[in-house]
């Protein structure tokens, strides 16, 4: 919650605005799983806007060694997994599960696997969803609109700009299996790639 506060006032030194919608769709019981796009670090200020306190995030081990940004996202308790190692990711996201059920709590997932900031999507890996359908909970979706009118990755630079955030209903994965997994990705990446056009303000 310290760091949601302290993160949360960068805005005001960058410029940018949040418009966000949906954030009824956060209460369900129980734990759940998260999927959101992820275009650059300023994610990091949108995601404090709306971060639900039972939340905890999932990582590439590499972040680690981000400097600031690691030491912020470590001691926000962030579950690191090394993609490097299939082996290792999958022990990973096993102990997930059982702390998901045990304290209850919801998982944030970036599904692309890495940033990316060309206005779509890019394919979503499936460990996310195998998560969900294993843990038998559901998946809510997060779109965050594009950044491309304001900025540059290539250069890093930006100017001063509104992210419009929006929560979607959860989807429910009770009585799913593992044959279901394909499909529930499918769908979920074609409600949020619909959902990021609309926000963005681009044809689908």
């Amino acid at each position: 919650r310290i760091i949601k506060t302290v993160v949360k006032t960068f805005k005001y030194f960058f410029g940018l605005r949040f418009e966000v919608k949906g954030l009824e769709n956060f209460e369900v019981k129980g734990p759940a799983i998260i999927v959101s796009n992820h275009q650059s670090i300023l994610d990091m200020m949108g995601l404090m806007e709306v971060l639900p306190d039972d939340c905890v995030q999932v990582g590439k081990k590499e972040l680690m060694y981000a400097g600031t940004v690691g030491l912020i996202i470590y001691l926000g308790g962030v579950i690191f997994i090394n993609r490097k190692s299939t082996t290792s990711a999958k022990m990973v996201m096993a102990e997930v599960a059982k702390t998901m059920a045990t304290d209850n709590v919801k998982v944030w997932v970036y599904p692309e696997g890495t940033r990316n900031c060309t206005g779509d999507l890019l394919p979503f890996k499936k460990g996310a969803f195998h998560l969900a359908v294993q843990a038998q909970v559901p998946v809510i979706p997060v779109v965050y609109s594009s950044f491309t009118t304001f900025y540059d990755p290539k250069k890093n630079l930006f100017t001063s700009g509104k992210i419009k955030v929006e929560i979607l209903p959860p989807i429910e994965t009770k009585g799913l299996t593992s044959d279901d997994v394909s499909d529930l990705t499918d769908r979920c990446f074609h409600i949020m790639r619909e959902t990021l056009f609309r926000l963005s303000g681009h044809p689908s």
